[in-house]
């Protein structure tokens, strides 16, 4: 019996042109598109499609992946395949997820995480920062690096991708000083990201402040399927739970390796990426290789989930 986990991506999966062949196959995603439109004030599926550099801004970035994620999964709630156990979503993912478990309002999360791309812009605009991938290297001995390097300005694993592949964000200064310690410890390579805010660094809790006020004028409703968090690999049912998660993940490591470990230690033999892209599936195959994993980037994609899962 297949035991069926959905988990949705963030940030870096998003690609210009995206979704074109759901758009034009389904009215379902049409009409999705239409109510994040009204939502948000502006038409976020031509900058989708057209306007490659607003949709590398992070207040369009993660509505345009958030509508995305729903707009798939409204389509995967029409086919005949069976009924996820649990969900869980890489950093702007988590709101996929929670969306996606009727917890938060469509309307609502579309404002929340544009309100959230925003807040973590202006919360560096001062600070030169960075983020970069180290590869090769144990988790430990990347938490060593910015140790070591931490003399020089903040810096911490920010995301746990994969075995051997953990994201370090902070101060450039002290990211820069921790990739040239990764080096000498022997990483495959330490690589400055492209991106200017250093998410999920104790330097996005200003951020987390403001947000939190954001996140007081919404409800918040417990999941109608568990959603694995971030910050802690728990599953949590009450309003306030849900909300200091949400706050603690923009300054706290987005433990993705432990969320799939986790889904294997309970059972689960498949792993749907809603979302699309598919670079979690790339991830998700490098922590535990004995799951079947599928992504839903395309229609044809999708076609083989239906084909393939039951």
């Amino acid at each position: 019996m297949t035991k069926l986990a959905i988990v949705f991506p963030g940030q870096g999966s998003q690609r210009l042109g995206m979704l074109k062949d759901y758009y034009e196959q389904f009215d379902l995603v049409k009409h999705t598109f239409q109510e994040a439109n009204e939502a948000l004030g502006f038409d976020l599926w031509q900058i989708i499609q057209r306007d490659e550099q607003k949709l590398n801004q992070t207040e369009y970035t993660q509505p345009a992946l958030l509508a995305s994620s729903v707009s798939i999964w409204r389509v995967l709630q029409t086919l005949n395949i069976k009924q996820p156990e649990a969900l869980a979503g890489h950093s702007l993912g988590e709101y996929s997820a929670l969306t996606c478990a009727n917890a938060i309002s469509f309307s609502d999360a579309l404002l929340l995480v544009k309100t959230r791309g925003e807040l973590m812009q202006s919360a560096v605009t001062n600070k030169a920062c960075a983020m970069s991938a180290i590869l090769g290297l144990s988790n430990e001995a990347v938490i060593e690096c910015c140790n070591a390097a931490s003399q020089y300005g903040i810096v911490e694993p920010a995301n746990f991708n994969s075995i051997g592949q953990v994201v370090i964000s902070g101060e450039k200064l002290a990211v820069e000083k921790a990739n040239e310690i990764a080096k000498e410890k022997g990483a495959k390579r330490a690589q400055i990201l492209p991106v200017s805010v250093p998410s999920h660094s104790p330097l996005m809790k200003p951020a987390a402040e403001i947000f939190a006020k954001e996140l007081d004028k919404i409800n918040i409703q417990a999941p109608s399927i568990s959603v694995i968090h971030n910050v802690d690999i728990q599953t949590h049912n009450t309003e306030s739970a849900i909300k200091e998660a949400l706050i603690k993940q923009l300054y706290s490591p987005v433990l993705w390796t432990q969320t799939i470990e986790k889904l294997a230690q309970e059972s689960f033999d498949t792993v749907i990426e809603c979302g699309a892209n598919k670079v979690l599936t790339g991830l998700n195959k490098r922590i535990v290789k004995s799951l079947q994993y599928f992504d839903s980037a395309t229609v044809t994609a999708l076609e083989n989930i239906e084909q393939q899962t039951v």
